[in-house]
């Protein structure tokens, strides 16, 4: 089990030392989707969901969520992130809302976590606003898209 990251020779689970890697800007932007019916979307849109104000709910809980990763992923680091935007969207091809957010910082280890969770709360949250209206929706399509900084550089989808 030695070469696992995050697992040491006795097989106890550990935080990865980062110590010795080089501080570079890094950014992650990831995306994610809720399909659901129009007329959910419509609500969303007027302002007339149940539970108000969706989508700016939405994006501020994303928001919320990837400042405290560390505190939901087990041995992720906590980062002090110096950029963090979510942004949603509606899609009358899904029909539903696009999610998206691009998360920065200056440290030792990347954001993608940060990312990730942003998208995966703010999700979350559209569904649990609009669920008294639309109980058929669909969270998916989770994924990074980009990244940037770090030993391995950039990468995109």
């Amino acid at each position: 089990m030695s070469n696992l990251s995050h697992i040491d020779e006795a097989g106890r689970a550990r935080m990865v030392d980062v110590s010795g890697k080089e501080t570079t800007l890094r950014t992650a932007i990831a995306r994610g989707q809720v399909r659901c019916e129009p007329a959910t979307v419509e609500k969303a849109l007027a302002g007339t969901a149940p539970k108000g104000a969706v989508i700016q709910t939405a994006e501020l809980a994303g928001i919320m969520a990837a400042k405290r990763t560390a505190e939901l992923i087990p041995l992720c680091h906590p980062l002090s992130l110096t950029h963090l935007d979510v942004r949603i969207e509606t899609d009358d091809a899904l029909p539903g809302f696009r999610v998206e957010a691009e998360v920065r910082t200056r440290a030792e280890t990347g954001v993608e976590m940060e990312a990730l969770t942003a998208v995966s709360v703010a999700c979350l949250t559209l569904f649990d606003m609009l669920k008294a209206i639309d109980r058929s929706m669909i969270i998916g399509e989770i994924q990074i898209t980009a990244k940037t900084g770090g030993k391995s550089g950039s990468w995109a989808r």
